[in-house]
């Protein structure tokens, strides 16, 4: 059997305040294969983001291990998590977090134009703008790839987001309320087309939602609370 796409082993987090340590997550084992879906449900503040972030190397862990393909990777070099977190996987956030300055074309290669070096973009330049005026243009915007993000919709601008997580082809999609910041009809429809891409490419994929309707949809449901996991 296949490693797990992403694995938090004994996952720790705390800040420190003051003279005060304050415990986010408290021994977190998760676990994530190729093709499955999970959603991560918990009241605020029971570290369901944190995690998101410890697990995308965005932040390290006070103590415990993330796993990606079964190998360690939280104590490698910033340089190399920062590429592994590119290669390995893509971040859709509630609020989209877009470059208002940028079309949307834009937005989508710019990560990817941060993540090599000069000469590598200078020679694949061409193959990734295809690459992600095609993505665009599966998530219904193909019309709109010179647009910017104030001409956009709530839910253009989160499919933006998700065409952007999707160019580098991650092993995993790293959800964090995606619909949060949209009507309910935006919402169904940005959640069929992700769960629709996630089938297609086959794509491990960690939701995190206070909907209970749509954890549903997923393989597995973690519940959380204060920084542990209860189910």
């Amino acid at each position: 059997m296949s490693p797990p796409v992403l694995q938090a082993k004994a996952l720790a987090k705390s800040y420190r305040l003051g003279k005060n340590e304050i415990p986010v997550l408290r021994g977190i084992d998760l676990s994530l294969a190729a093709g499955e879906t999970v959603a991560l449900l918990g009241a605020s503040g029971a570290g369901k983001s944190t995690l998101l972030h410890l697990l995308g190397l965005l932040d390290a862990p006070t103590a415990g291990e993330v796993h990606y393909d079964g190998e360690r990777v939280d104590q490698r070099p910033v340089g190399q998590r920062a590429t592994l977190r590119h290669r390995q996987v893509g971040f859709v956030f509630q609020f989209y977090h877009l470059i208002p300055e940028l079309t949307a074309l834009q937005n989508v290669l710019l990560a990817h134009m941060m993540a090599t070096s000069v000469w590598s973009w200078w020679g694949r330049r061409k193959r990734c703008r295809a690459e992600a005026q095609a993505l665009l243009e599966q998530v219904g915007l193909g019309e709109r790839l010179h647009h910017r993000p104030n001409e956009l919709s709530g839910g253009e601008r989160q499919r933006v987001a998700i065409a952007r997580a999707l160019l580098a082809q991650p092993k995993a999609v790293l959800a964090d309320e995606p619909t949060g910041n949209l009507d309910s009809n935006t919402a169904r429809d940005v959640v069929d087309l992700m769960f629709s891409i996630q089938r297609q490419r086959g794509l491990a994929f960690l939701l995190v939602t206070h909907d209970e309707k749509l954890a549903q949809r997923c393989h597995r449901v973690v519940r959380m609370q204060d920084g542990v996991v209860v189910s």
